[in-house]
């Protein structure tokens, strides 16, 4: 089949501004992070929690997930800056912007830090887990471009009208050959309506308790199952697969079993403290008002009246009862 058309790959991915370099990998993410900000903001808001919370969250889960992301990255590829045929220094693993993010470590390591944010503004972390769910897939979608500028991660060779085309000497490349499946391009796509199913599912059925995010982590892992075995870049094979389908099978199951484990859960869910009077209780979770202080406001509000008068009409019903009535604001 003679080849119809292309995707041309970006002469660059690197801008220099002045003696600052602008890296499109580096904003890639950076944008991702920003949607997914904005989508769960909205969505947290709409379930009744606190504006602002998503942002303070980021704040722990970025950095988390940008360490946990690279970390996964070189364990797996220690060879590219390890030993003596490793085609990078030692310490090129710290250059981040180069590419290189294993998301399973990115969620994983993110993931504890929203859990770390959560546990001190007293939320569940399931319902964050459910809220942030289609926000992180659309993340995926746009950060898998930073793939696309850097040339990387694709496929095999192919004569289809959209092979992308790859400079000739990159790692995976065949003499002669210049398109190659986009990788990169099949798993954003599988990103985007990954997230739109997560939020027709949120509409249509319950899914809380971390129901959703375990919906989306079937759904991930099974489209990378598929994206892995078209990829052509090194990796590590077990048994005829590479390591990260391997790692998606062992995913998919226990984010499936969980559904099932899961599936009956009906409690409601600690969305953190609304309002400024709410007091912390112990292991972070809010305070709920005890049973008596909740009588005593109900007899107030039905008789409005009792505790008026004079002071000494009050020092006489608090010597009857034991105890003066707190002011307002302080119950």
């Amino acid at each position: 089949m003679p080849l119809l058309a292309s995707i041309p790959s970006p002469s660059q991915g690197v801008w220099n501004l002045g003696p600052i370099p602008i890296r499109a990998y580096a904003l890639c993410i950076v944008l991702g992070v920003i949607v997914a900000v904005w989508i769960g903001e909205r969505r947290w808001r709409a379930r009744g929690g606190a504006a602002g919370t998503i942002l303070d969250l980021a704040v722990w889960a970025v950095p988390f997930g940008l360490v946990g992301g690279r970390l996964y990255h070189v364990i797996t590829d220690w060879q590219i800056y390890f030993g003596s045929q490793a085609p990078k220094r030692p310490i090129d693993a710290l250059f981040i912007w180069e590419g290189g993010l294993g998301i399973w470590g990115a969620i994983a390591l993110g993931a504890l830090g929203v859990w770390f944010g959560c546990r001190r503004r007293g939320i569940a972390f399931t319902a964050m887990a459910d809220t942030l769910a289609p926000g992180v897939a659309v993340a995926q979608a746009i950060g898998r471009w930073g793939n696309y500028f850097n040339q990387e991660l694709f496929g095999g060779p192919t004569d289809l009208p959209w092979g992308l085309e790859i400079e000739p000497g990159r790692p995976g490349t065949v003499p002669g050959v210049t398109t190659y499946h986009p990788t990169f391009l099949y798993e954003s796509l599988w990103d985007l309506a990954l997230a739109g199913v997560l939020i027709l599912a949120a509409r249509r059925f319950t899914l809380r308790h971390g129901r959703l995010f375990a919906l989306y982590v079937a759904g991930y892992t099974l489209g990378r199952f598929w994206v892995e075995g078209v990829r052509v870049d090194p990796a590590h094979h077990i048994l005829g697969l590479r390591l990260n389908q391997w790692t998606s099978i062992v995913i998919f199951l226990c984010a499936v079993a969980y559904l099932w484990l899961a599936r009956n859960r009906t409690s409601e869910e600690s969305l953190g403290m609304v309002g400024d009077d709410a007091q912390a209780g112990p292991g972070g979770e809010p305070e709920l008002p005890r049973e008596e202080d909740r009588d005593e406001t109900a007899r107030d509000e039905r008789n409005p009246g009792d505790h008026a008068g004079t002071g000494e009409q009050t020092a006489t019903a608090a010597a009857g009862d034991g105890a003066a009535e707190p002011e307002a604001g302080q119950r």
